[in-house]
């Protein structure tokens, strides 16, 4: 079985609801960041010691202790590469579905053997199963805090135990969604030395285009890490717009608290039209509409608002994500919902 990135259709303007961006934009201090490059800056490989310095400060950790990647997809397949390189074995690695489609795929390009396991009722996690799906051959396993595509948080203590289990592997921790859910496993991470945590400056503060992500861990983990990513992956626009957009903590504060209003939009919507959906603490809700997905998804596209389709995941079947950003645009997403569901003329 192989495994790739599910492409979505590209879509041009209209509200982009499908794929948990920053629908506000990025803060004006980036635009001017990069406007500032001159024509040497383009023309030299990039520096990045000032960013590096500015990254580590702002998640309270030492400089040695982080590597910068192009998005955090780069240290996705970095980890996989690193996990590959002992042809002793047949390295697995552990997917907790639903789950992000870059584990299983980069785990195969690298040539790793992909071991999933399957959601319980109601997206608990399913501490027990994981458990038992660790081997001495296991050599990743990813968890995703909070998940994509439910928002529902894993505690800290699970992730702690999973470690303690699993001494051989590296637990990458994907918390790209962690600036929405006001929770880290950061503070902890010196205790649990093989877990690495992945960053992306995509989500909260709307670099998606610009590809900036940060994994950070145990400085002699980081290593092999290192020797995985190519030397100059970062732009030297990225680099000068992660200085920038850290350099504006209120821009990210402000649509942080913007997404919060929109969750909660979009709770009382569901409620109203008495559907499932899970509380998220992330940048979308994940919605069961049934029999009537396609349909909903159909209509609100003609409208020009563009939703994610996630019934193809275990667990998902009928279920919509939808980026819970702008409030006018939650609020669009919300009438348009309505009068679909309710056949409105």
């Amino acid at each position: 079985m192989t495994f790739e990135y599910q492409r979505v259709p590209e879509f041009a303007g209209g509200r982009r609801l499908h794929l948990n961006e920053n629908t506000r934009g990025c803060s004006p201090a980036v635009l001017a960041a990069i406007r500032g490059l001159d024509a040497t800056r383009l023309a030299f490989y990039p520096a990045y010691a000032s960013a590096i310095r500015r990254c580590a400060d702002h998640l309270g950790v030492d400089r040695d202790a982080i590597v910068l990647t192009n998005g955090l997809d780069e240290g996705i397949m970095a980890a996989c590469l690193v996990a590959a390189r002992d042809r002793r074995i047949e390295p697995e690695s552990i997917v907790i579905e639903p789950a992000f489609d870059m584990y299983a795929a980069c785990t195969d390009a690298a040539g790793g053997t992909v071991v999933t396991v399957a959601p319980e009722a109601d997206f608990v996690f399913p501490t027990a199963a994981v458990l038992a799906a660790i081997t001495p051959v296991t050599r990743l396993v990813f968890l995703t805090n909070p998940n994509n595509p439910t928002g529902r948080i894993i505690e800290s203590e699970t992730i702690a135990h999973i470690a303690h289990a699993a001494p051989q592997a590296t637990i990458f921790l994907d918390e790209a969604y962690g600036d929405f859910a006001r929770t880290s496993f950061l503070p902890v991470r010196h205790a649990h030395p093989n877990v690495l945590i992945g960053r992306t400056f995509a989500k909260a503060h709307g670099l998606a285009a610009l590809r900036v992500g940060v994994v950070i861990g145990a400085p002699d983990r980081l290593e092999a890490l290192r020797r995985a990513i190519t030397p100059y992956s970062l732009n030297v626009c990225a680099a000068v717009a992660l200085e920038a957009a850290l350099d504006d903590p209120g821009h990210v504060a402000a649509y942080v608290a913007e997404v919060e209003q929109s969750r909660r939009l979009l709770y009382a919507a569901c409620d109203r039209w008495r559907v499932d959906y899970w509380e998220s603490a992330a940048n979308f809700v994940l919605i069961r509409l049934g029999d009537r997905t396609a349909e909903v998804v159909s209509a609100l596209a003609r409208r020009g608002i563009f939703v994610r389709d996630r019934s193809n995941e275990p667990g998902c079947a009928g279920c919509v994500r939808i980026t819970a950003g702008v409030v006018d645009d939650t609020r669009a997403c919300i009438q348009a919902m309505e009068e679909t569901l309710c056949d409105a003329r």
